[in-house]
């Protein structure tokens, strides 16, 4: 199965509002619950789609797209020490056809 190169990756903290897209998330992921909060999270075109939480590390990713690259992109971005002001960043990535990768 083919899977699309995301075109648009916005990186920013988790909201109230995202409870639900969470949950729904750390379902997909085989998981009870999303990780503990804070977390940072990753809307890959418009669909949140990775979850870290920046008080232990743990993550939820989407397994139906390719995130491995993503999770890593929010794990440096956590590192770098996000401040509560930095509240989104777009990262547009561009259109390359390549084969799907392995997750």
């Amino acid at each position: 199965m083919a899977h699309s190169i995301p075109t648009e990756i916005l990186i920013r903290r988790a909201y109230a509002d995202d409870a639900s897209a969470l949950r729904r998330l750390a379902r997909l992921d085989s998981q009870i619950a999303p990780p503990p909060e804070p977390l940072l999270v990753a809307e890959i075109d418009g669909m949140l789609s990775v979850a870290l939480s920046l008080s232990d590390g743990s993550a939820i990713a989407d397994p139906f797209q390719r995130t491995a690259e993503v999770l890593e992109l929010l794990q440096l971005q956590a590192a770098s020490g996000i401040k509560s002001h930095e509240r989104r960043r777009r990262l547009a990535l561009p259109r390359v056809s390549r084969p799907a990768l392995s997750q």
